[in-house]
């Protein structure tokens, strides 16, 4: 089942804070926690489908953590060298 995701004016309003939902796990009963409606389990490894959120998933360019174009990411400083193990 697809869910419509909304209007081109919803989609780029900003987006609230994520809702902290629980469930039990479809597949093992287990309490499961999630964001959105969307879960995980870590016990047996159920995962729900994405288009199951109470929410739409935001985009790329919606990421704060998105690095800006023409911006490499920050290199790492080097690890201990590979003998030092």
């Amino acid at each position: 089942m697809r869910r419509s995701h909304g209007t081109a004016a919803e989609s780029t309003a900003p987006l609230p804070a994520p809702e902290l939902t629980e469930a039990e796990c479809r597949r093992c009963g287990t309490l499961i926690a999630g964001l959105d409606g969307r879960y995980a389990c870590g016990v047996c490894g159920w995962v729900n489908d994405h288009s199951e959120g109470h929410r739409r998933l935001p985009r790329a360019d919606e990421d704060p953590d998105l690095p800006r174009r023409g911006r490499r990411p920050p290199k790492l400083p080097p690890g201990p060298p590979p003998d030092a193990l």
